[in-house]
């Protein structure tokens, strides 16, 4: 929402934005009162739709399971993380990953994951409460980049060896620093800049590149669009992880539609922990 409100609205645009609807009045046979879907409606209590925006969530949904995950783990972000692990980075067993920002909503699923396919996680995260969230999670290191007096050197004692993978979610001073370990024919997978998204002036550097030719390292931004096609089965894989007890979902739930703001800007100050939602 921070970046495409930046560059791509304009003032008095609906503020975008996923949510879990429950369809209420209906003359599309596909979509039955009472049935729930998945759509990109907005800031919106109610919205009228042709269906065409509308995805149902899934037939087999189990009803012990809560809806809202369909915005979270077992959503657009577990999608992000799985494809950002399986079709950007390629992660094999016994490599180690690194992952910022992680005990949000891609990042704590991104490490669950890199665990279930035998990887060493590090983990990187702005409180001690998160911090012990990520510990609890399986993650094999973490820490509060905060409170650390290196960056570098945290990054260095986690994983003496460095690292073969990379799930980048907040860029800036961080991303100089990680980069400087990765391994020779490192992998990087870019999926956020958080720590840029308020900047008034577009940042101009440094960039890395004598680091990535001698290393040979490759980066790549993605979007979990690009795999649209793989959504039915993927959302099927996180669902059996969960219910397995693989993957943990973590919720940050405000109530109330007039408090969307608010709980943008603390989602943004980093007051959540896993996926922050509005429950309307």
């Amino acid at each position: 929402m921070r970046p495409f409100s930046k560059f791509r609205m304009k003032e008095g645009d609906v503020m975008i934005g996923s949510q879990v609807a429950k369809v209420i009045q209906s003359k599309n046979s596909a979509f039955p009162v009472g049935s729930h879907v998945v759509t990109s409606c907005g800031w919106k209590t109610h919205s009228i739709s042709d269906g065409k925006e509308l995805t149902p969530v899934m037939a087999d949904w189990p009803k012990d399971v809560s809806l809202s995950l369909a915005l979270g783990a077992i959503g657009m972000p577990g999608l992000t993380a799985l494809y950002g692990i399986e079709e950007v980075l390629g992660l094999k067993e016994g490599e180690t990953l690194l992952v910022n920002a992680a005990a949000g909503a891609v990042g704590s699923v991104v490490g669950q994951i890199a665990k279930i396919k035998g990887c060493k996680v590090v983990g990187s995260a702005g409180s001690e409460e998160k911090v012990a969230f990520l510990k609890e999670l399986g993650f094999d290191e973490a820490f509060n980049y905060k409170t650390v007096t290196s960056l570098e050197e945290a990054l260095r004692k986690a994983s003496p060896d460095g690292y073969d993978c990379f799930f980048e979610n907040v860029g800036g001073h961080f991303s100089t620093a990680a980069m400087a370990q990765m391994k020779n024919f490192g992998r990087i997978a870019v999926c956020g800049s958080i720590s840029l998204y308020n900047d008034v002036t577009p940042q101009t550097g440094p960039y890395q590149y004598l680091t990535m030719i001698m290393k040979q390292l490759k980066m790549e931004g993605f979007l979990q669009s690009r795999w649209t096609h793989k959504h039915p089965e993927s959302l099927k894989r996180l669902m059996a992880w969960f219910k397995q007890g693989k993957l943990q979902c973590r919720e940050h739930v405000t109530k109330g539609f007039e408090n969307m703001p608010a709980a943008f800007m603390g989602m943004l100050r980093g007051d959540n922990i896993g996926k922050a939602i509005v429950a309307v």
